[in-house]
């Protein structure tokens, strides 16, 4: 890593994990496989701030740890790069074990349970998915009807956001600024 640390990928040690590493590879890890409008990539950092924000949109007194585990929900990427979907699952279960080991080392470097309570991990995924709605039909080409189709409706109560991709090492700041808000 440019902080200079060595990560074992297999098995991973929070003491190896850095912030700084985070968001400098989500900021140059592109969503959508780089198939969106704009003359930038929109990244899995900005993606990862969309998703904090939307989960404070679904539950606005959430605390804190959940909201970092929120920001950092894709934080395996920064090492192992963004998969699509389908993708992952022909790749198998060993795959997603492995983005799960990664992910729980991250949770413990940053003082973020392991293991998030279902209710947590469930709001997380809600977020995710009306992130993809609008990052599909904004930035990747998606009519709505196929945005429904593949990520369902979003909820009434979210605003929508209006999306446009960043440079690298503005994706990287807005995200260590972030991080650094919710850590404290």
């Amino acid at each position: 890593m440019l902080s200079g640390r060595r990560l074992d990928l297999l098995n991973p040690s929070p003491l190896d994990i850095e912030i700084s590493d985070i968001a400098h590879g989500l900021a140059r890890v592109a969503r959508w496989n780089g198939q969106t409008v704009g003359p930038h990539a929109f990244s899995v950092a900005q993606h990862c701030l969309l998703v904090e924000r939307l989960v404070v949109n679904l539950k606005p007194r959430l605390a804190r740890p959940l909201r970092l585990a929120a920001l950092l929900h894709d934080a395996p990427e920064y090492v192992i790069g963004d998969l699509i979907s389908p993708f992952k699952a022909a790749v198998g279960i060993d795959y997603k074990d492995f983005e799960l080991k990664l992910l729980a080392a991250i949770h413990i470097r940053f003082a973020v349970p392991p293991a998030l309570p279902q209710e947590a991990s469930a709001l997380i995924k809600r977020a995710d998915g009306v992130a993809a709605f609008y990052e599909a039909t904004q930035l990747a080409g998606f009519e709505l009807s196929e945005a429904r189709h593949f990520f369902g409706i979003p909820p009434r109560s979210v605003r929508a956001p209006v999306l446009a991709p960043l440079a690298t090492a503005d994706a990287e700041n807005e995200f260590l600024a972030q991080f650094q808000h919710l850590a404290g």
